[in-house]
């Protein structure tokens, strides 16, 4: 019963951002079947983060499939002060994503996917480069994914089994 309430919660506060819809078309020996495809982008824009991918014959119904999809798939990144904790690197398919750190007034350093999912984690502050495929399917999965592997001091001191001083001191 309380898990419901934190999911009506967290799904009342969450941002969608479409990021594109496509018309597809199969094409048969009789006629042409066209269709519609969409990526939706759904954070809290405080540190969660997920994303969709729909199909239907109409573009509404599509863009609907894909942000239950992408409410679904949330995941839980670690923002610090408005920037991630350390520089992280993925690949998904033919996407390579970069991301770094960046200091208060840098602002989002990113190209139009890759800002789309970074804004809707909540992240104000960083630097990042996308190289190889700029497919948007696979540069949304590469940036979740580098996004999800970022740890904070406290994860890492408590695998290391050392305080957080010893972190920072090395």
């Amino acid at each position: 019963m309380e898990r419901k309430k934190k999911i009506k919660n967290i799904a009342a506060e969450l941002r969608e951002k479409l990021v594109g819809v496509t018309r597809v078309c199969k094409v048969t020996k009789g006629r042409r079947y066209f269709s519609f495809s969409a990526i939706v982008i759904k954070g809290n824009e405080k540190g969660m983060v997920g994303y969709g991918f729909g199909k239907s014959k109409e573009a509404p119904d599509a863009i609907h499939k894909a942000g239950e999809k992408a409410r679904k798939s949330l995941c839980k990144v670690c923002v610090s002060n408005g920037t991630i904790s350390h520089e992280q690197e993925a690949k998904y398919g033919g996407a390579h994503i970069l991301i770094k750190p960046a200091s208060d007034g840098t602002g989002i350093i990113a190209g139009g996917t890759l800002r789309a999912v970074l804004e809707a984690a909540g992240i104000k502050n960083i630097l990042s480069k996308s190289k190889g495929s700029s497919n948007p399917h696979n540069v949304i999965k590469a940036t979740i994914k580098a996004l999800s592997l970022i740890r904070n001091v406290q994860t890492i001191a408590k695998q290391r089994g050392i305080s957080i001083k010893k972190v920072y001191n090395g």
